[in-house]
């Protein structure tokens, strides 16, 4: 019997499995990523990253969350991700470019071991179609939706994944897995939406709770930091430049003249696992 082998790392408590193909050969299956991602059955995870795979002379990536399903992109799963290519040599320049399902990113190590990183996350989409948001035709910036029989004022917008900012004072795990499913899977939102709860605790820091489509309450997520980070500078409320504050640690999130969004932050690696052949069957 077979094994395959996996490697497990986590920003900021936001963990995912990375699964070679060059290294191994399986057929990826929703069933065995959703079994592998189960904490009390496979090996526990918020997602995993396949790849690398190679497109036009580039590294590609494909995210999957927890329940199988893709995902178009995800802020700590390319810093994850970008850490495994450093470990294993496939990359050896300070400065690179990694495709996602959603967009190209540029990701600049700041250290040696590849440990710290600043990643250009590209631009925030507010425009309805683009969330996708139905029912609206232009921005949907701090609007009044409805969710659970309660009206919350909602700030929706793109970063590569489709993101649902709601300022509040409750920022708080409960309200996050609470609020989270009816977000998620609101009838205006078609591809399903993750949510961010956000509190202005000064104009360079914030502070977020998070649900994700696909995956849940989660500790931290770099995307849903760079959406609340948008929204909340879109809003007026906060700076270009802001420390956003998650259960799992904070990312540094900085807005620049033109709009690009840039996340810096740190990953670490946990383990290597050896999974029978037969779990991907």
């Amino acid at each position: 019997m077979g094994t395959i082998v996996m490697h497990k790392y986590h920003g900021l408590g936001n963990d995912y499995l990375v699964l070679d193909p060059n290294k191994n050969q399986i057929s990826l299956q929703e069933r065995s990523i959703a079994m592998l991602c189960r904490r009390n059955f496979g090996v526990g995870a918020d997602g995993i990253l396949y790849g690398p795979l190679f497109e036009h002379g580039k590294i590609k990536v494909l995210i999957y969350n927890s329940d199988g399903s893709e995902a178009q992109g995800s802020g700590n799963g390319v810093r994850i991700f970008a850490k495994y290519l450093r470990d294993f040599h496939y990359v050896t320049e300070r400065k690179f470019q990694l495709l996602t399902k959603a967009k190209e990113v540029e990701i600049e190590f700041l250290d040696e071991e590849g440990s710290r990183m600043r990643v250009n996350m590209g631009k925030a989409d507010f425009m309805a179609a683009s969330i996708p948001a139905d029912g609206f035709l232009h921005e949907v910036i701090n609007t009044p939706l409805m969710f659970d029989g309660t009206l919350y004022n909602a700030t929706c917008l793109s970063v590569g994944n489709p993101n649902c900012v709601i300022m509040t004072e409750d920022v708080s795990c409960k309200k996050a897995k609470t609020l989270g499913p009816y977000v998620e899977n609101a009838s205006c939102f078609p591809e399903r939406m993750n949510l961010q709860l956000c509190k202005v605790k000064e104009r360079n820091r914030l502070k977020i709770e998070i649900y994700e489509r696909g995956s849940g309450y989660t500790l931290a997520s770099g995307t849903g930091a760079c959406a609340a980070a948008a929204a909340a500078f879109r809003m007026g409320v906060s700076d270009r430049r802001v420390a956003v504050e998650m259960p799992g640690g904070e990312l540094l999130i900085e807005i620049d003249e033109s709009g690009c969004i840039f996340m810096t932050g740190t990953v670490e690696k946990v383990g290597t696992f050896l999974t029978e052949e037969n779990f991907f069957s």
